[in-house]
Parts: structure tokens; sequence; C-alpha cells
């Protein structure tokens, strides 16, 4: 059983770059598409807590349903926010990372590097060719 999980969207080039980081570091996480596989109720509430943010923190707003339910009005609670994460997991903001030492939501995908046990185990690029750590795993900028 791996000790990492990522909450992945394969559609997504950051949640690919944060999945090939976590490979890089030598690891092989266990991988839920959240899309196909939503987290119930009480894990999204866990992870929420767990990364220390808001859960309007969580909410994707580049997406449709977040413009035809009005979710940028500040009028939603907490729990119908959930409700709507829960009912379209689309609105849920990803990838979503946990390791042994702590939970982020890896936007930039860089973040994961924060909580990846060891680091990366060489050179690795984005997708787009940017350089995110040299030859020794050593984050560049």
């Amino acid at each position: 059983m791996s000790t990492i999980t990522i909450y992945h969207n394969p559609a997504c080039g950051t949640s690919r770059n944060t999945l090939e980081m976590i490979r890089n570091s030598g690891v092989e996480p266990t991988i839920i598409l959240y899309l196909e596989t939503p987290p119930s109720r009480d894990e999204l509430v866990k992870l929420i807590a767990d990364m220390g943010i808001s859960v309007r923190a969580l909410l994707r707003s580049n997406v449709e349903p977040y413009a035809q339910l009005g979710l940028a009005e500040d009028r939603f609670t907490d729990d119908e926010l959930l409700d709507f994460m829960l009912q379209q997991p689309i609105l849920i903001n990803r990838p979503i990372v946990v390791t042994p030492l702590g939970t982020r939501l890896c936007r930039p995908s860089e973040g994961v590097l924060d909580i990846l046990p060891g680091g990366l185990k060489g050179a690795f690029s984005k997708e787009d060719g940017e350089q995110v750590t040299d030859a020794s795993g050593k984050r560049i900028k």
C-alpha cells in the first residue's frame, strides 16, 4: 500500500505534473480518479481540515457549474458548498495530495515538493518544459 495518495484528474496538466513528480520521488502513489470515484462527505471534510483551507478555497471556479449555480455569490454555507462539490465533483479543485508529511492542494504542482518524503530523485521538467529540479533533485526556484 502506498503512503502517498493523489486525487487526480488525468485531463489536467497540473495534476499530471504533480503525479509525475511523485513518481520521480520513487513512489507509485494510490491514484484516486476523483471525478469517477468522488470522496465521501467525511473524506472531503477531512481533506479540507488537513489542508487547513476553507471549503470555498477548494471550490474550482473556472468550470461551467460554478457560474450556473451562482457560486461566486457569498450566500452559500460550507455545507451547501460541500453538497455542490459532492454532486458535481468537477467543482473540487485538484490535485490534492496526501503524504505522511501533510495534505496539500498542489496548485501549482511544485507544492507537492513540500510534502514529498525524500524529495525528487533527479531532474524534473513539467510538460511545458519548465525545469523544476536539477539533476540532484534540488528545487530550481
